[in-house]
């Protein structure tokens, strides 16, 4: 039962980076981003999927104003390689390569991002851009879930190889 608690209790930093972000950009919402036309009314601040990854936390941030995959330091992690704001910079993930503009975030430090929607007019409610957020995260973690299964072979007899008539369906199906 202890461990259980001890097991509930325990702090996950990629979740807590995350919350942070969404802390941080409820307030520059709030200030800096108030009544800017480049916002989408119908949006609110997520953030969606966090995970460790490579020692980093990374994990979706959806704004009224964007949507992007972000990646930040975690305690006890590694630390990233020192580099100035507004470099790109490349993580292998499970889906491929990503590239990610290293960036500075007050009261948080150094945040990598990639822009997955900027504006984000496209979305009709939060509901909606949440779901695009889901299904990205799949993408990036989980591409061969998203793979469509693949077709079962043609079944084959043995008098259909011996007289031609599966080269003939063959080229039917093409």
């Amino acid at each position: 039962m202890d461990a259980d608690v001890a097991e509930r209790t325990e702090i996950d930093p990629a979740e807590t980076l995350g919350l942070q972000l969404e802390m941080r950009y409820r307030h520059i919402h709030a200030s800096a981003m108030q009544d800017v036309p480049l916002c989408n009314p119908a949006l609110g601040i997520a953030a969606t999927g966090f995970r460790i990854y490579g020692g980093r936390a990374l994990g979706i941030v959806t704004t009224p104003w964007f949507m992007n995959l972000a990646a930040g330091d975690i305690p006890g992690g590694v630390q990233s390689a020192s580099f100035a704001p507004g470099t790109t910079v490349r993580i292998g993930l499970p889906a491929g390569e990503v590239e990610l503009i290293v960036g500075e975030l007050d009261a948080i430090g150094r945040i990598d991002s990639c822009s997955l929607f900027s504006p984000v007019f496209e979305f009709g409610t939060m509901e909606a851009a949440l779901a695009t957020a889901v299904e990205a995260v799949r993408a990036f973690f989980e591409p061969a879930a998203l793979e469509p299964a693949a077709a079962p072979p043609a079944s084959v007899n043995r008098g259909d190889l011996l007289w031609g008539n599966f080269r003939k369906q063959q080229e039917l199906a093409e």
